[in-house]
């Protein structure tokens, strides 16, 4: 028997405040697959994080492989997977984004499809429908994209030169729930004010200016002031960062994980700040993942 491929897909943020399903970063927290052929699927899900989910092929992974073959005209084998994760689910780090990339480049990989990475940002953005965190897995560092339904574009960025700090409470935040609670409209001053904010935000982080572009961050209009009902942490987080001269403190994705962008060697100060304050989370110091998804 042969041994397994290993593959590695990073974890991930979205929006940074103001860039709502538009922004995404990559980060080195990992869903792992060890990769064999078999006589028939099967997965086996060895992370306690990921517990209850399917072992057959209604498994996420699969759907997604099989949509991605059949899409592009190519037969999968069945395949044994081992999973392990260190992504937690429904926590705002784009769990789901990297089992779809994951069943993205095994459909590549093994039904010998040889995708663009437009076509793997095709599949992705159909499955996620929007670019951020699919992008980010799929491609590393920090992506800017838009959707327009069965269309998506993305623009890879450089990478902040800052320090991560996340903190991760024990409590979940399905993205249904935190869509339901954002408005359905904005009047057109709203509408223009947010977009200006995200588009400062950008150019800030282009020229390298951290301390405009935390500023930008924390002025969200999109979704953050509506959620705060569902993320009770962040208003002291978002605090006491800032009294540990940290950059900006948001909302991870749809939550509840709180990022905060740090200047370099900042980070470890911001941590110790956070985990004497929230004993009740997991807080974590993290590095952006550069580069795409990962083989040994």
């Amino acid at each position: 028997m042969s041994a397994p491929v290993i593959m590695k897909v990073p974890a991930s943020t979205a929006n940074l405040g103001p860039g709502f399903d538009s922004l995404g970063l990559a980060f080195n927290l990992y869903l792992t697959l060890e990769i064999t052929p078999a006589s028939a699927w099967h997965f086996e899900n060895r992370s306690p994080m990921l517990a209850g989910l399917p072992n057959d092929e209604t498994h996420l992974v699969y759907q997604v492989a099989k949509k991605t073959a059949d899409t592009y005209g190519g037969v999968l084998p069945p395949l044994h997977i081992v999973m392990d994760s260190e992504i937690p689910l429904a926590r705002g780090l784009g769990s789901s984004a990297a089992a779809i990339a994951a069943g993205i480049e095994l459909a590549d990989r093994y039904a010998g499809l040889q995708l663009s990475d437009e076509q793997k940002l095709t599949i992705g953005n159909d499955f996620e429908g929007h670019p951020d965190n699919i992008g980010a897995s799929l491609f590393g560092g920090m992506v800017a994209g838009v959707s327009f339904g069965e269309e998506a574009e993305i623009v890879q960025l450089p990478d902040p030169e800052v320090d991560l700090v996340v903190i991760i409470p024990s409590y979940e935040v399905k993205t249904e729930d935190a869509r339901n609670v954002l408005p359905e409209k904005f009047s057109r001053q709203q509408a223009v004010e947010a977009s200006a904010v995200a588009n400062v935000l950008l150019a800030a982080l282009s020229v390298g200016n951290y301390e405009l572009a935390g500023k930008m961050m924390e002025k969200d209009q999109f979704h953050e002031p509506y959620r705060l009902e569902l993320i009770k942490e962040l208003p002291e987080a978002r605090k006491l960062a800032k009294a540990a001269g940290a950059y900006a403190t948001v909302i991870s994705g749809a939550g509840p994980t709180i990022l905060t962008f740090a200047p370099k060697g900042k980070g470890a100060d911001v941590a110790s700040v956070f985990r004497d304050q929230f004993t009740h989370c997991d807080v974590k110091q993290l590095a952006i993942h550069t580069g795409k998804i990962e083989y040994k």
